[in-house]
């Protein structure tokens, strides 16, 4: 039956295959319909067209001009059907598509680019873009359906948004960054009473919205002599001798050289807990990333460093 928008797919191709095989019956043959469920079909099309498109012969038929006008739209149809129907099997199968990642910038020392080297290599076919920037941007990107994926810890708590379904991936262990000739860098752990004289680098005034967020609650205030947005400068300055930091466990791989980590006993600074946060149905290449990223999230906690299993109770 005709569609209130135009012919058929199916119309088109019983079209395109009589005018292949100048025939109601070879092209019935070809297709497996019956001669005359071909002809009924031929007649629906040009009833929606307005026109006839075959000429009817002794032997066979012929386009007839309105045939000849239709053919290669009709062709152009077949093809991006073709087409359309190549890409929805990629990505079904993961051989094609595009997956949309967002992260904060610390778990893009190690846990993202892990992840997305070993997706690759499974999936070549599928592009990976990604946009770094705050938890809380990431999950009103996914919300709005402008992201597939993200990796998340927001520096407070926030809501999670309609529509958006959070998976713990690791909780992650708090170090600090100090001078080489430390006094206290050959140590194992550190106390943050131990440091209250230092000089701390922070990235925001706001110490709500960084890493000392709980430190901040539970009454210790650090004397914040720098502030530095970029980690670069961060590290720069602790290897300089200007003062000390808090670094992430996630980004501890990227700390340089001449800069010595210490770890900082949990019941001063609490593990932070990342996530991935995905849609609610997420698609095919986000749930196999999603998948990627536990596998490396558990190889970075069996690397130590990282508790085992602890859980938002």
């Amino acid at each position: 039956m005709p569609t209130p928008h135009g012919p058929s797919s199916g119309l088109y191709e019983v079209f395109l295959a009589v005018a292949r095989d100048g025939s109601f019956t070879a092209a019935a043959r070809a297709l497996g319909y019956t001669q005359s469920a071909v002809s009924r079909q031929v007649q629906t099309l040009e009833d929606e067209v307005g026109a006839e498109l075959f000429e009817r012969l002794p032997r066979g038929v012929r386009l007839t001009e309105s045939g000849r006008v239709l053919l290669p739209h009709a062709e152009a149809v077949r093809d991006r059907l073709a087409a359309a129907r190549a890409e929805l099997a990629a990505l079904r199968t993961l051989d094609g598509g595009l997956l949309r990642l967002g992260s904060f910038s610390s778990a893009n020392a190690a846990l993202v680019p892990r992840a997305q080297a070993e997706f690759r290599l499974r999936h070549p076919g599928v592009a990976v873009t990604r946009t770094e920037g705050p938890s809380v941007k990431h999950l009103e990107l996914l919300a709005a359906g402008e992201q597939d994926l993200a990796v998340v810890s927001p520096a407070r708590p926030v809501p999670t948004p309609d529509g958006v379904t959070l998976h713990h991936l690791l909780d992650e262990p708090m170090l600090v960054a100090l001078p080489r000739g430390h006094a206290r860098a050959g140590r194992r752990a550190v106390r943050l009473a131990e440091l209250a004289d230092e000089e701390w680098i922070v990235g925001d005034e706001r110490l709500a919205d960084t890493l000392f967020r709980p430190v901040v609650a539970a009454g210790f205030v650090p004397r914040t002599g720098l502030i530095a947005h970029d980690w670069i400068a961060k590290l720069g300055a602790v290897a300089a001798g200007l003062g000390v930091t808090l670094v992430p466990a996630l980004a501890a791989a990227a700390v340089r050289r001449d800069v010595s980590l210490v770890a900082v006993h949990p019941d001063d600074v609490p593990y932070r807990q990342v996530w991935a946060a995905t849609p609610r149905a997420p698609t095919q290449a986000a749930r196999a990333f999603l998948g990627q990223l536990g596998e490396t999230a558990a190889e970075l906690r069996g690397s130590g460093g990282f508790p085992r299993d602890r859980r938002r109770r």
